[in-house]
């Protein structure tokens, strides 16, 4: 099993997401990763994720989404998180909006990984004081720090 820790590198966290709309939070993920050179078909990544969200919105509530994808020629997962101050209409299960994002990526070859990370992200953001942390910390390092640490409090299965 994975880690998130062994994932989320500190420039995969974007600390104040600009995107005002679901599109546009996946454009900007998609950017950064593009930037980062983790992945060089941007539009690719978009289309991925677009397809997943049309199945059904990838907003668990509680001010989370975690928009996920599984990717033909990916060598390994991905994870980035972002967190946006003013909030994001992601057609979340409860009708809020979202501040917390999780990105995860993974190889289209290895559905098991995929489906294991995003339980492992979704047990973390399970608690309420930590969700809360996550929405005032100040900065991005203290972001990932944060992160790392919850992740740590798990054991892998």
């Amino acid at each position: 099993m994975v880690r998130i820790s062994e994932l989320l590198q500190e420039n995969f966290v974007i600390d104040d997401i600009k995107a005002t709309d679901k599109d546009g939070v996946l454009r900007e993920f998609a950017g950064l990763l593009k930037a980062s050179g983790t992945i060089h078909r941007e539009e690719e990544i978009i289309r991925v994720l677009a397809e997943r969200e049309s199945l059904g919105s990838t907003g668990i509530g509680d001010g989370v989404a975690i928009p996920h994808g599984k990717v033909r020629n990916l060598r390994d997962a991905v994870i980035a998180f972002g967190r946006s101050r003013k909030g994001v209409d992601f057609d979340t299960m409860d009708g809020k909006p979202a501040y917390l994002f999780f990105l995860l990526l993974s190889p289209e070859d290895r559905p098991g990984d995929h489906l294991k990370i995003l339980a492992r992200i979704s047990r973390i953001l399970k608690n309420p004081v930590f969700r809360e942390k996550l929405r005032s910390a100040p900065q991005r390092q203290e972001l990932q720090r944060m992160i790392l640490e919850e992740d740590g409090k798990y054991p892998q299965r």
